[in-house]
């Protein structure tokens, strides 16, 4: 994989700002061919000896600031338009740092868990996507998963100019997103890529603020009490006994020629990992905190399916916390939906996933935010759909539409009214373009209705209007409720004449399968 646990380099690292520091240092995501966020101001960060008067020198402006107790220095440069001519970054404290070919365009942070880290290298298209990355002035970084409750200040990292090289082990939906944003508006941008594998929204989080937070006080008590046990000593000798038991079953499968069963993981791995709430904020969120962006494209939720009706408030709370920790406004956060997964069922009920695909489309009500829904693109038998292209150019469209002054319609359509007369509903629906259509045959598949008995059937449907769907089903008579899509793996079939797939809906609001029925501690997201 693109990033390795480096703990000891790291640790180190994240103690940067000493007050005994005796030369100028600067954090990575500060360095050479970085980009700076256009018509911003940018903050530009670093350490020295405490009291040291630093001058900081682009484009012909001098900012100063002074090394406090903890030696930390901060400028803030003045806002600047798109400049694709290399510039020096120049840095005078107790010595002297020179920043080369700084470029000024649009940045964009790539977060979530394993599909947004996978790389362009297993894309489909990854032979022909990677021949096409040559592109100098598309610049790219990624900052290695270390999950800890200490705040660090820096990660082990560069910015590298998009190649076939550099291009092929960074985020695929992060590069392709990036490379239409570069090509359509032709300016510099640069990607930070921090995604890590299997990870749940609450180690997104700082801490602190997750605890201080009623809402989720069932949550970090669970977690308060897995942690006194991961530390026990009694932990660490089931680990150790374990482990043994472990070896000698590799022992015995590589003797049969058989695959090794996986191995025990170790207090010490669980405690820094990607699920312990704060653990990605401080290891990998927080060296970056700061840092000029244009905003957030997000792809996760994976991991917080099984807790869907928590996620209805986890994730707007935690781009709210992202907000207010970069200081920078409500800046545009983006995120793509969960893809269908798993096997196909025959009969419509409830499922976790379509719960969790509905706390994301509820999120929609924060300001400057956008869904891309991608239930048409995912494949039953892998959570890492290989396809992610179509998957960046659904989500650009909110990017380019909302920040670029381009004209498109980037939302998909959404369930707006639901009238009943006799036993055939009709549903209308808003941001439908041009209008709606199916795909692949001329009925619109699935769509189920209840009656009183909630017990949900399969409905006939047809588009009836440039906005509305009819459904019915003769041995439903009066329908109380439509739902659509709404499965782990739906087979559904209606998109807008742009090729917008229908966002998943439901028009009842019966209790949630993931709504806990008494508090428990939660379960481990899977990797």
């Amino acid at each position: 994989m693109r990033k390795t646990l480096l703990t000891l380099t790291l640790g180190t690292i994240g103690l940067l700002p000493l007050v005994s520091r005796a030369e100028l240092k600067l954090p990575v995501i500060i360095g050479d061919h970085m980009v700076l966020q256009q018509k911003q101001a940018n903050l530009i960060w670093g350490w020295d000896t405490p009291g040291t008067e630093v001058k900081v020198t682009f484009g012909g402006a001098t900012k100063t600031a002074q090394a406090g107790a903890d030696g930390k220095w901060t400028v803030s440069l003045d806002a600047a338009p798109a400049n694709a001519i290399p510039g020096t970054l120049v840095i005078e404290g107790t010595s002297k740092r020179e920043i080369q070919d700084v470029l000024i365009g649009e940045v964009w942070m790539c977060s979530g868990q394993s599909n947004m880290g996978f790389n362009l290298s297993s894309d489909w298209n990854a032979e022909v996507e990677s021949l096409a990355s040559n592109h100098p002035n598309l610049r790219l970084i990624s900052v290695p998963q270390v999950g800890t409750q200490e705040l660090k200040t820096d990660f082990v990292g560069q910015w590298e100019a998009s190649t076939p090289e550099s291009s092929r082990n960074f985020s695929a939906v992060g590069f392709f997103f990036g490379r239409y944003l570069h090509e359509i508006l032709g300016v510099p941008v640069g990607l930070i890529d921090n995604s890590w594998g299997g990870s749940a929204a609450e180690a997104w989080i700082r801490r602190e603020t997750i605890e201080n937070d009623p809402r989720f006080k069932t949550l970090v008590e669970g977690w308060k009490q897995r942690e006194s046990a991961l530390q026990s000593p009694e932990s660490k000798a089931k680990y150790e006994a374990d482990l043994e038991k472990w070896k000698q079953a590799a022992e015995t499968a590589k003797a049969e020629n058989k695959p090794a069963p996986r191995p025990p993981q170790s207090p010490d791995q669980i405690l820094g990992g990607n699920s312990r709430p704060g653990n990605i904020f401080g290891g990998v969120v927080h060296p970056t905190l700061g840092y000029g962006i244009k905003g957030v494209i997000w792809y996760q939720g994976e991991s917080n399916a099984p807790r869907a009706w928590e996620y209805r408030e986890l994730f707007p709370f935690m781009i709210q916390e992202w907000r207010k920790e970069w200081k920078q406004g409500d800046f545009p956060f983006y995120w793509v939906q969960l893809a269908d997964f798993k096997p196909e069922k025959p009969e419509p009920g409830d499922s976790d996933w379509a719960e969790l695909r509905e706390a994301q489309t509820r999120t929609m009500s924060l300001p400057n935010t956008g869904e891309s829904v991608i239930i048409d693109l995912g494949e039953g038998n892998d959570i890492h759909p290989k396809n992610k292209h179509d998957v960046s150019a659904r989500l650009v469209r909110w990017a380019l539409a909302k920040d670029y002054g381009i004209k498109l319609e980037p939302q998909s359509p959404t369930f707006q009214a639901l009238a009943v007369a006799g036993n055939k509903a009709t549903l209308t629906f808003d941001h439908v373009g041009s209008g709606l259509r199916t795909v692949d045959v001329n009925d619109a598949k699935g769509f189920a209705v209840c009656g009183e008995d909630h017990q949900w059937v399969w409905a006939q449907a047809k588009i009836s209007g440039n906005n509305a769907v009819e459904v019915w089903n003769d041995a439903v008579p009066a329908p109380v409720a439509v739902r659509y899509a709404w499965a782990d793996n739906p087979v559904c079939n209606v998109v807008s004449k742009e090729g917008l797939p229908l966002t998943p809906f439901r028009t009842d609001d019966f209790p949630m399968i993931t709504k806990p029925a008494a508090p428990v501690a939660p379960a481990a997201p899977a990797k």
